[in-house]
């Protein structure tokens, strides 16, 4: 393995390993995470963070891995944008310690998102 190859190999356990640890408290933490969700308006707000949790789980583990990399970045888009604009609506809080607080997590979810939709290109066998 050359030096990309070893940069490459750590970002995806980096990258990977965060998606994993955010399903993981997704599974454990349902009751809780369903309760904030169901403060946000979200239908079935159990379910929903089940749901999630599966998609965090497969994206992370596709990234890891570095298999199916279309269907885990496919699973991850599909936890990005309902989550992003529905849990971190920072232009409805009042509060400005929630507000910054928001604004922080829907940036870093788009960055995140930003992030792997580069795999898709970054993975082709040509590079782009």
């Amino acid at each position: 393995m050359d030096y990309y190859g070893a940069l490459f190999l750590i970002g995806r356990v980096l990258l990977g390993g965060y998606f994993l640890r955010s399903a993981y408290n997704h599974f454990v933490n349902v009751k809780q995470l369903a309760g904030y969700a169901a403060s946000k308006g979200v239908p079935a707000p159990q379910l929903a963070v089940i749901g999630s949790g599966l998609l965090l789980l497969v994206g992370g583990v596709g990234i890891l891995l570095d298999r199916f990399i279309e269907f885990s970045v496919l699973a991850l888009v599909l936890f990005f944008i309902p989550v992003t604009f529905t849990m971190h609506r920072y232009w409805k809080e009042t509060d400005p310690s929630m507000k910054a607080l928001q604004s922080v997590n829907f940036y870093k979810n788009l960055a995140l998102l930003g992030a792997v939709l580069m795999l898709l290109i970054i993975l082709q066998p040509c590079g782009y």
